[in-house]
């Protein structure tokens, strides 16, 4: 339901308090200072909006400038979304529909970045809106002093662990490398590490501050919490981030951490394909419990879908269907040649495949196959073999992950 007295507008910086507000009410905390702190870190005014009941903010949303890592082609530009809050008392208004609207159209309009993504708070809203999920990760629990199957090679190299001021401009150079190699990365501006790195007493949550561990060819970020029984100590590790550019470095830096004195169980996000679990002598010492990460919305189909490098030469036409951007609905032809590079134009044929664009954004990073999404009835097959085509073209040598929450 659409409520004809709401007003919506581009936000300016002095509406950042009430922005601030709205998330702090909509997402069921109080420590408003805090939120508008972090925020105005990465507050983009221009591609923010508001929905207002007169004089007053009740619906918020951003759209960060940022770029991600797409298959064979490097980074992107992408619109990050995030900041969607809507205040109690006002839901079931079209409040989000109008965001989502100012947003997707917006984009189109003006040309901007073909393709959007978030981190869903609730899973259920956004595929309304033509969002798919791109990339997907679980949350694990791991036993510290965990030993590693034979074989494990380590490096010689020390890691150590340093104060932040030496650690920063070591963890940037290292993640600036990898990033653009590994698929649903994001590029990361000052502002981004700011907002990642912010270290107020109030994100402690029990735990210390962040603590910094290095290698020439890796880093680890985490924080530790100290707790005790009757049988000694039982302290958490929790890791933040790890990037290693090397396998070496990335056995070594989680053994420093696993050898971690007083700690009792490590518990971090990792990858679906997170390399871990099989240099464990006992995969046993690892839980795990998934989660999706990424959802990702192609703004405008022919402009998003050559970003990418596709694994094989294919010449397929989509039957798009998309109610929220009807730009969108009709039939593409993708054809992709010897080296991945793709071109794709509106046609009058008959479709090969058809499929939401909520699923051609399931499918965009290769997280989601589209032989899957034919086994669930999403994707309908009209000519044969075209299912295994299009699986073999959008296919990736490693899952797609995006751990840095927006």
């Amino acid at each position: 339901m659409s409520d004809d007295s709401l007003a919506i507008r581009t936000l300016t910086t002095d509406d950042l308090p009430a922005f601030s507000s709205v998330l702090v009410r909509a997402f069921l905390s109080d420590n408003a200072e805090g939120l508008q702190y972090r925020e105005g870190l990465v507050f983009e005014p221009e591609r923010s909006h508001g929905v207002f009941d007169g004089d007053e903010l009740i619906g918020s949303g951003e759209l960060l400038t940022r770029k991600i890592t797409v298959p064979g082609a490097g980074q992107t530009p992408i619109a990050a979304v995030t900041s969607i809050g809507v205040a109690p008392g006002h839901r079931r208004r079209g409040v989000l529909t109008r965001i989502m609207r100012a947003q997707l159209h917006g984009l189109h309009e003006d040309g901007g970045e073909a393709i959007a993504a978030l981190w869903a708070s609730e899973s259920v809203i956004y595929p309304r809106f033509g969002y798919g999920l791109g990339a997907q990760f679980y949350r694990a629990k791991l036993r510290s002093k965990a030993a590693f199957r034979p074989g494990v090679e380590l490096e010689t190299e020390r890691v150590r662990e340093v104060a932040r001021a030496e650690a920063i401009p070591l963890i940037k150079a290292i993640y600036e490398k990898e990033a653009p190699l590994r698929v649903g990365a994001l590029d990361r501006p000052e502002s981004a590490w700011e907002f990642n790195l912010d270290d107020r007493e109030v994100r402690h949550k029990g735990s210390t501050e962040m603590k910094f561990a290095v290698l020439s060819d890796g880093y680890a970020i985490y924080r530790v919490k100290s707790d005790w029984d009757e049988e000694g100590p039982r302290g958490t590790l929790t890791l933040h981030e790890l990037v290693a550019t090397t396998p070496r470095a990335y056995a070594t830096l989680y053994r420093f951490l696993l050898d971690y004195d007083l700690i009792g169980t490590i518990e971090l996000n990792a990858a679906l394909d997170e390399p871990l679990i099989h240099i464990l002598a006992d995969p046993r010492k690892m839980s795990r419990s998934g989660g999706d990460s990424l959802w990702v919305r192609l703004v405008d189909v022919d402009r998003a879908l050559v970003t990418r490098r596709y694994n094989a030469p294919v010449d397929l036409v989509f039957g798009v269907h998309d109610d929220f951007c009807p730009w969108n609905t009709g039939n593409w032809r993708l054809t992709t040649d010897g080296d991945g590079n793709a071109e794709v134009t509106r046609v009058e044929d008959a479709p090969d495949l058809d499929l939401d664009v909520i699923d051609l954004g399931a499918i965009f990073l290769g997280g989601t196959r589209p032989s899957t999404l034919a086994a669930a009835g999403r994707i309908k097959e009209r000519t044969a073999g075209a299912v295994s085509r299009a699986t073999a073209a959008f296919a990736t040598d490693r899952e797609p992950s995006c751990l840095e929450s927006f």
